[in-house]
C-alpha cells in the first residue's frame, strides 16, 4: 500500500512517530493510522498548512480572546450571578 503524505517531510516524520508510540501502546494497525492521521491533520489546520477552509476557523484561536473573555471563561451562573458580582 502507498506511503501516505502530508505535503512536507515534517508533517510525514511526525505521522510515523506517531503512529509509532500508538502501536507500542497496544493499538492496531489501523487505529493506529487514523489516530496518527487525525493528529497530523489536526496540527497542519491550526497551523494553516492546509490549503482552503473558513477563515473565521482559522481566526479562532486563544491569541484572539479578549482578556474579558479569558476571566468570564471560568465562570459558572448567567445574568442573576452577573448581577450579584457587580453589585459587590
Amino acid at each position: 500500500m502507498a506511503q501516505r503524505s502530508f505535503g512536507s517531510a515534517k508533517r510525514n516524520r511526525q505521522y510515523e512517530k506517531i503512529k509509532r508510540s500508538a502501536k507500542a501502546r497496544g493499538r492496531s494497525t489501523g487505529t493506529a493510522k487514523r489516530i496518527a492521521a487525525a493528529t497530523t491533520n489536526k496540527t497542519r489546520r491550526k497551523k494553516g498548512e492546509t490549503r482552503g477552509g473558513s477563515r473565521a476557523r482559522q481566526r479562532t484561536g486563544s491569541r484572539s480572546r479578549s482578556r474579558a473573555q479569558k476571566r468570564a471563561a471560568g465562570r459558572k451562573g448567567g445574568r442573576a450571578s452577573a448581577r450579584k458580582r457587580s453589585r459587590k
